[in-house]
């Protein structure tokens, strides 16, 4: 049933990078839910693996001097939707990873695990180009920190070299403070789905909550890989809320979005989704951070 060639277990971050050199064919496991999957319906046949679940310095969310809030590669869904300092200051990760296949994927499910697939329907993956996290890669050369924007280099590929592995998703008190933000998932089904187009949107607005100081749009499934509406973003940035800029929104996104058709759904839905999603998601984020949109 599991066709595994050979199963490598390391005992800590240095030796799973050992081994990786070591092995320069095998996967990473860590929870398991997507790599198992592959092994089972035969794509990954004799396939080699390194084993990073026992290493529990990879587990657990925690708060930095300089106040970056560092989570590691194999917290759970379900720890990083419960955990204070989440549920704090980045309550729409927590959202957002909650929305993740159901309990028992998101009991086992790791945010490194989704990230390092490189797939472009990950609903954390959105939401992480909104708060501009940085992919702490541990390898041969020691650590190196890499925007997100970066870590994705095309469809199912990340910037991983040989003998690499991710050992953190670090958000800067720069990309978090001062934001509220809202993620819109639309699936065919409630639960249980991978998403047909997935919008984040963080705004932070001005001490008389009437002007929008930042704005952060980022998308899953509306091009390749993940990415952020950046010319509607500089666009938008520091104008008045009103209804006026909603309804810009929606119009400005569609030429920042390139997004394909599929079994899943058509490219024009796909448009259109991008353009409602985004303006739900502006308004819902301009309530949590005590503004208002009138109209």
């Amino acid at each position: 049933m599991y066709d595994i060639k050979a199963l490598y277990e390391a005992t800590s971050v240095d030796h799973a990078v050992q081994l990786l050199l070591e092995h320069p064919q095998a996967l990473i496991i860590a929870g398991g839910s997507d790599v198992l999957i592959k092994i089972r319906e035969g794509s990954l046949a004799k396939v080699e693996l390194v084993s990073i679940y026992k290493l529990d310095a990879l587990r657990g969310i925690t708060k930095e001097a300089d106040g970056t809030i560092r989570i590691g590669s194999l917290t759970s869904f379900s720890h990083i939707h419960a955990d204070p300092y989440i549920q704090k200051h980045i309550d729409v990760l927590g959202d957002a990873v909650n929305m993740v296949g159901g309990p028992q994927i998101r009991a086992i499910g790791t945010i490194g695990g989704n990230t390092c697939n490189g797939v472009t329907s990950a609903d954390s993956a959105s939401t992480l180009f909104a708060y501009d996290a940085e992919i702490e890669i541990t390898g041969p050369e020691g650590v190196r920190i890499c925007p997100i924007s970066k870590f994705y280099l095309g469809v199912g590929k990340v910037d991983l070299r040989p003998g690499e592995l991710q050992t953190a998703i670090l958000i800067r008190k720069e990309s978090y403070t001062g934001y509220k933000g809202h993620y819109i998932k639309y699936g065919m089904r409630n639960a249980m789905e991978i998403a047909t187009t997935g919008c984040s949107v963080n705004v932070k607005l001005s001490q008389d909550k009437k002007t929008l100081k930042d704005i952060r749009i980022a998308y899953g499934v509306a091009a390749p890989i993940p990415i952020r509406a950046l010319k509607t973003e500089e666009a938008i940035r520091g104008r008045k809320l009103s209804a006026e800029v909603r309804e810009e929104i929606g119009r400005l996104v569609l030429e920042d979005v390139t997004p394909r058709n599929s079994w899943r759904a058509s490219r024009d839905l796909r448009l259109q989704l991008c353009s409602t999603l985004a303006m739900r998601a502006f308004e819902e984020a301009v309530k949590k951070a005590g503004g208002e949109i009138d109209g």
